[in-house]
């Protein structure tokens, strides 16, 4: 699976969303090809060259385009809890497409 996680400027909150976003898939059991962490500027431009994008709850709103292009888009309310993207990843089709 390619996995983005995008914040307002991709540096703290992105990065610890990324290693929480990691460990989640992986206890779940879906391999990761591709992950990468970065701004909103730079999340909506590339969006379509991943699986998933991960963001916080309120820029959820800035990746309707990528959702429209049938990229999965999950809003994040606790960027520290796994626990929570596997919560997010289970009401999705991702884990059918990717374990």
């Amino acid at each position: 699976m390619r996995v983005l996680v995008s914040c307002a400027n991709g540096s703290g909150t992105s990065l610890m969303m990324k290693k929480s976003v990691e460990k989640g898939l992986k206890d779940l059991g879906v391999e990761i090809t591709k992950s990468h962490h970065c701004s909103i500027a730079e999340g909506k431009s590339s969006a379509a060259q991943y699986d998933v994008v991960f963001t916080p709850m309120n820029f959820l709103h800035m990746f309707e385009d990528a959702k429209a292009k049938g990229i999965t888009v999950i809003g994040i309310k606790n960027v520290m809890s796994a626990k929570e993207v596997q919560d997010k990843v289970k009401e999705t089709d991702l884990l059918d497409k990717f374990k």
